[in-house]
């Protein structure tokens, strides 16, 4: 019963914490979301108007952006949910899922402004470089604020991450289109504009495939990045009294949440219950390891010999097989 009265108050205070901790999320991440819808909107009908891609393909970043922050809200909200019937987890992998969903976004947008700047080396357009440049700068500094408020989010949280990056894309996108602006003001030479778009694509499929492939790592339940399961196995050996560890299963269940399983066997005159408290204790400490299913039995425990239904104790073996063959002989004549 020990168990019962200390783990509910841990994860309570864990809850309140994490509660806490996603408050604080979803106002920095709808304080980023407010800005980057606003300045969408200038920015498309500034792009229409200078005819540039540049400026429309980071506005198609930054309609990514909204709807990767807007999911990413939904997706702490439910993640907040308590654990209830058959999701004895929660939901907190709908984190995980919207920062694949982020990862998968950045990809399709990176493959699409790639087209549409191959296809404007080949005709370029007359691009107005002025307008082009002023409002570049007005989206560099919206993205820094934006960048900063998601910096001092928990970036722990994939799902955050994937906003972040979004964003933090996004910057080096206006940056990107602020030289641009400035080499076609300076020189006239139009393919600045479609080749600092393809730039830009470079920078969207390098964040998403970071997404698509750690979100990918918690779902095929891969151990978490800096979690060795060889090197949590020898922790665990070298334990006083363990003799043995096998099924050990490191795996991550959403970011930031470890968990890890293991048969462990020990001495046969030691104490299970101890060295599973030990064992408990040193993967929190030394591996960040808090929630653990440790099954510890005795080395070289004996089988129980259960005796057929109606047999008496002091029977031997060959009686017992004797009694077994006349009730299948009788099974037989029915």
């Amino acid at each position: 019963m020990g168990a019962y009265r200390e783990h509910p108050m841990a994860h309570a205070h864990a809850g309140h914490a994490h509660a806490a901790r996603s408050e604080a999320d979803r106002g920095r991440l709808t304080f980023a979301l407010s800005l980057i819808v606003a300045f969408m909107a200038v920015e498309v009908a500034a792009g229409v108007i200078a005819h540039s891609l540049a400026l429309l393909s980071d506005a198609g970043h930054m309609l990514a952006d909204a709807g990767a922050i807007g999911f990413s809200l939904l997706a702490l909200r439910l993640a907040a949910r308590p654990a209830r019937g058959a999701m004895t987890f929660g939901l907190g992998r709908a984190e995980i899922l919207s920062a694949q969903a982020n990862g998968v976004s950045l990809l399709i947008l990176a493959a699409f402004i790639s087209y549409e700047a191959i296809v404007r080396l080949v005709h370029p357009p007359q691009v107005r470089g002025g307008l082009m440049l002023a409002v570049a700068l007005v989206g560099v500094l919206v993205n820094l604020a934006a960048a900063r408020a998601l910096a001092g989010a928990n970036r722990e949280s994939l799902n955050v991450e994937g906003s972040f990056q979004h964003i933090l894309t996004d910057l080096y996108a206006f940056i990107g289109t602020a030289v641009a602006a400035a080499i076609i003001l300076i020189s006239g030479f139009q393919r600045a504009d479609p080749i600092v778009s393809l730039l830009i694509a470079a920078l969207m499929i390098r964040s998403g495939v970071s997404l698509v492939k750690a979100s990918g790592r918690i779902f095929l339940e891969a151990a978490p990045r800096g979690l060795e399961p060889q090197t949590i196995g020898e922790a665990l050996v070298d334990e006083a009294d363990v003799i043995e560890v096998h099924d050990l299963h490191v795996w991550e269940v959403t970011s930031g949440f470890p968990a890890l399983s293991a048969h462990v066997l020990v001495a046969r005159d030691s104490d299970c219950h101890a060295a599973r408290r030990e064992m408990e204790a040193m993967l929190r400490e030394r591996f960040g390891v808090d929630h653990t299913t440790l099954q510890v039995d005795h080395v070289g425990g004996e089988l129980l010999d259960i005796q057929p239904a109606g047999l008496p104790a002091d029977r031997d073996g060959e009686d017992a097989s004797d009694m077994l063959n006349q009730h299948g002989q009788r099974q037989d004549r029915r």
